[in-house]
């Protein structure tokens, strides 16, 4: 049975991807609590709220790297989010709007997509910002062959004609070009040349609202940058705090120690929502959670063990466990509230079901199965919920938490039998299913293939007309899920909680975190 908690909350419709989002927005003002070392105000922004300050942000976990062509951690995202632009950006409704490039045109065959840019935009060390910097960033992720290269496969040249214009030249339609080059900072624009003059795992070049500043093992901070093309940000700096620990977070926030934080223990949810000096922000997400299986071992490779752990997991129970109710049971990728949601599950918690599915597979009793989770997040309270229900059908679980670097190694290595963690900020089906179910995808860790799914997707990335489109994709989800490429679990809610009087912070269903407009408690 689906559990949703969804309170205080004002629902908007998103048209462009047919995807209902709920937003909360923080401001007020009432008093705020007391935050040490909190700067003197330096003036007044144009609402009449106080401006500079730094704005401490309290998150779960410490990027790997600052490369935003390289890195897929949402703990480095969190900050990058701040410091890159893009060609276009996602608004909080999913609609794309101009950023960089100001307009767009798509020629009437959906083949030329030609992009005009801002002709105001310099980086942080000081160059101007040209259209030479789009193609040298676009083609640096293909010819380097990095994560999001595939987001790239229908398009043939990128050009730039003049300083103030790319064109995009592509062998197929690809209704889904503007997620694919402005859906996250995955795809941030980097100047000419900067792979090769900074170390872009630890420096960053961007032209977004804060500069990055030097990486320390505890946190770091981002400083305003003067001359960002759409306005100097209100606060003076931000300064991210790694605390792994959500009962640290939350108490730093009860005690005035941090500004924000999205590290918050699910069980107290409920009650901080009443609590004096603080905001609580909750969203339904374009995320899930799921389990993904090594199909290049066995027994997983069989595709009835896969759907033996598929049936014996209790997915009511994991959510009761791992999330107190705060998410959407859900057997596909896609959430409820999509226009691109496909009602379909097929799996429900059934041992019988699922031992006689392992004697299929030849799985005896007492298989091993080691899950591998992020250390001190949510997975490892999902996981302990699947270790007890899947010892009722014989398989001894083995649950391995691992700091993110370590995470993310063991999984490109295929270091696993299996692996648990969420994919965030999902605004197209494309980026639902393409990179983790084609057989040349790059996220497809798992190591799943099948030639229907891959024609499926394939057709479906070029497809114009939206029904025809959404009903290749169900027929994809349907298949993935029946093969158990992942076990979805869940959509999980957003919850942030910040300090009362913080304003002009918006929560998003992509998990986008923007601290350029907000404003500290008076």
């Amino acid at each position: 049975m689906a559990r949703t908690r969804r309170r205080g909350l004002r629902t908007m419709g998103a048209l462009a991807f047919g995807t209902a989002l709920v937003l909360a927005s923080c401001g007020g003002d009432d008093e705020g609590v007391p935050i040490d070392d909190t700067p003197a105000d330096n003036g007044e922004d144009a609402d009449g709220a106080p401006a500079g300050g730094t704005l401490i942000a309290a998150i779960s976990g410490e990027p790997d790297q600052f490369d935003p062509h390289a890195t897929s951690a949402y703990a480095s995202f969190q900050v990058l989010e701040n410091v890159y632009d893009t060609l276009v950006v996602p608004d909080a409704e999913g609609e794309f709007q101009p950023s960089l490039a100001s307009e767009w045109d798509t020629s009437e065959d959906g083949l030329t997509w030609t992009f005009t840019l801002r002709d105001d935009v310099t980086f942080h060390d000081g160059s101007e910002f040209s259209s030479d910097d789009v193609v040298y960033s676009f083609n640096r992720i293909i010819d380097d062959e990095m994560a999001n290269a595939f987001r790239f496969a229908s398009v043939d040249e990128i050009s730039a004609p003049d300083p103030h214009t790319v064109v995009m030249e592509l062998s197929e339609p690809a209704p889904n070009l503007l997620a694919n080059v402005g859906g996250f900072k995955g795809m941030a624009i980097i100047p000419e040349g900067a792979a090769d003059e900074h170390d872009l795992s630890t420096e960053a070049v961007g032209t977004g609202p804060f500069e990055l500043g030097s990486p320390g093992a505890g946190g770091m901070t981002i400083t305003a940058f003067d001359d960002y093309w759409g306005g100097t940000p209100t606060v003076e700096a931000v300064e991210f705090r790694y605390v792994g620990e959500a009962t640290t977070a939350l108490t730093s926030l009860r005690n005035g120690e941090i500004h924000w934080t999205d590290n918050i223990p699910p069980q107290d949810i409920d009650t901080l929502q009443g609590e004096a000096g603080i905001e609580v922000g909750i969203s339904p997400s374009v995320d899930y959670w799921y389990v993904a299986l090594n199909q290049e071992v066995e027994p997983w490779d069989q595709v009835e063990a896969r759907q033996a752990v598929a049936t014996g997991i209790n997915r009511d129970q994991v959510v009761d466990v791992a999330q107190f109710g705060a998410a959407t049971v859900n057997q596909t990728a896609i959430p409820a509230d999509s226009f691109w949601f496909h009602d379909y599950a097929p799996f429900e918690h059934d041992p019988d079901e699922a031992r006689s599915l392992l004697d299929a597979a030849g799985v005896d009793e007492g298989q091993s199965l080691a899950i591998m989770v992020v250390q001190d997040t949510e997975g490892v309270q999902a996981a302990q919920a699947m270790e007890a229900n899947l010892s009722e059908i014989g398989i001894d679980v083995t649950i391995e938490q691992e700091p993110d670097s370590t995470w993310l190694d063991r999984q490109a290595e295929g270091e696993f039998d299996a692996f648990m963690w969420s994919w965030l900020g999902n605004l197209d089906p494309f980026d639902f299913y393409h990179a983790q179910h084609h057989s040349d995808g790059g996220f497809n860790a798992q190591g799943y293939s099948n030639d229907e799914v891959d024609s499926l997707l394939d057709q479906a990335a070029a497809e114009l007309d939206q029904d025809a489109r959404k009903a290749l994709y169900d027929q994809a989800a349907e298949m993935i899920v029946g093969d158990a490429s992942y076990i979805y679990l869940y959509n999980p809610d957003v919850v942030q909680a910040w300090a009362e009087g913080v304003g002009g912070y918006e929560i998003r269903p992509d998990r986008a975190i923007n601290f350029e407009n907000v404003t500290l408690p008076e």
